[in-house]
Formats: C-alpha cells, sequence, structure tokens
C-alpha cells in the first residue's frame, strides 16, 4: 500500500535541538513566569509539570491530554490553577519566544517539507502531545516552517494518547482519514518515534540528531538524512 501521509516528529526533526537545553531554558522562563501568581518553588512546579506529563503519557484515551495535564495540576495546586491558563498562553506567545535562541535550524526542513507537499502527500506534525498548539505553532516558525503546508499539528488540544503509546499513531490516521499502512512516521527518537511501527506504519529513522538511549539496535529502520528520506518516500510512492 502506497504512503499518502507523511507524519514528522519536531523537536530534534524539524527543528535541531538539544533536548536538555531546551527545558532548561523553557523552565527557567515559565518559572519566572509563573512566580508572581503563587508558584513561589520554581524546583516544586518543574517537578509538579513533569508529573503532569507523566500523566499524560499514560492517558486511556478518555479524556483529551490537556484535561489529563490540568487535572493533575489542579490536584496539585488547587482548582485555581485554570484561572491561570491565560497567562501561560501568553507566556507562549511572548516570553517563549527567547526559546527559539537554543535551539537550531536546518533549511532542509522546509525543502523536504515543500517537496513532499508537491508530490501530493499529506504533511503533519506529529510531536509529542504535551504541549498547548501555541507551542507547537512557535516551533514550527523557528524551523522555518509554516502551519499551512500540514493538515494538522497534533497537540495536546487534540490527541487523548501520547507517544509512544500505538493508540496515538492510530489516532492520527483516524483523523488523517487514512488506515495507519497509508503513513510514514518521521523521527529522531528511537524509543518515541519507531514504535509508529507497531500501529502498521513505516517508519524513518532521521539521524541527524539521534536520540537513542538505551543505545538499541537500530539496523532494521530506515535511516539517514533528509535526502535519505526523500529516496525513502520515493520507493514508497
Amino acid at each position: 500500500m502506497s504512503v499518502k501521509a507523511v507524519l514528522f516528529d519536531l523537536d530534534g526533526t524539524l527543528l535541531p535541538m538539544d533536548l536538555r537545553v531546551f527545558f532548561g531554558e523553557y523552565f527557567k522562563l515559565l518559572t519566572a513566569k509563573l512566580a508572581p501568581y503563587g508558584y513561589e518553588d520554581p524546583k516544586a512546579l518543574i517537578r509538579t509539570m513533569w508529573q503532569g506529563v507523566a500523566k499524560v503519557c499514560e492517558n486511556d484515551g478518555k479524556r483529551k491530554n490537556g484535561e489529563v495535564f490540568w487535572d493533575y495540576f489542579a490536584s496539585v495546586y488547587g482548582e485555581k490553577v485554570r484561572e491561570h491558563v491565560p497567562v501561560i498562553d501568553r507566556f507562549y506567545l511572548e516570553e517563549f519566544e527567547k526559546v527559539k535562541e537554543v535551539c537550531g535550524f536546518d533549511p532542509e526542513a522546509n525543502k523536504t517539507v515543500k517537496a513532499l507537499k508537491e508530490k501530493g502527500l499529506k504533511c503533519v506534525i506529529a510531536t509529542k502531545p504535551i504541549f498547548p498548539l501555541q507551542a507547537i505553532l512557535k516551533r514550527m516558525e523557528w524551523a522555518g516552517l509554516d502551519k499551512n503546508d500540514f493538515e494538522f499539528c497534533t497537540s495536546y488540544d487534540v490527541c487523548s494518547f501520547c507517544k509512544p503509546q500505538k493508540e496515538y499513531y492510530e489516532e492520527v490516521a483516524d483523523l488523517l482519514g487514512l488506515s495507519t499502512e497509508e503513513c510514514l512516521m518521521v523521527g529522531n527518537d528511537v524509543d518515541d518515534d519507531m514504535p509508529a511501527e507497531k500501529s502498521g506504519m513505516k517508519v524513518f529513522l532521521l539521524t541527524n540528531h539521534l536520540i537513542n538511549t538505551d543505545n538499541k539496535d537500530i539496523s532494521n529502520y530506515r535511516q539517514g538524512n533528509f535526502q535519505n528520506l526523500i529516496e525513502y518516500i520515493n520507493e514508497l510512492i
């Protein structure tokens, strides 16, 4: 079955970055933004946010990821936190822009997406849906990408599962109106992106900024740079 859609991971795939540096700068700015609203202990805030992300990664599909995150956050800090959602929304439109300074840029990302669109393929931003849409659109801009080139972006607003769950990939295919066999997942993280294969999707491991935390054998995956990706897609369509 030929491929009709290409799903792209964002961080480390289309947008070069060191995740540790990214999250370090991100949390520094976010905790400073929230401190005046009663979150005086930045370490406790960061710990709670990561615990909320862990809950999202276990989501069983009954609620959107954003609901899971904010319900957990409220269980720790109280229902007042829901009044602060607009503050965080403003953060992503304003202070978050400074995080761009610790990210890289690869012009091949934009060229590749444009080339695939010209081939008539649907493209999707299939990032780990632990952020609201505003945060994802910003990172797309940093990568030199236009949101109009994509069918949609996975965010915690629209997804009810999370990478590396098989159901996450099935949900994305369903949103596209395609079977998983008609989709190709492209990503740089062996643990998060390559499990798409379990759903029936084809996979491509982008090795420019490879993450292979457990040093797994990756020899069976089609892999390489953006040019190698184009070559592989030409075999599939």
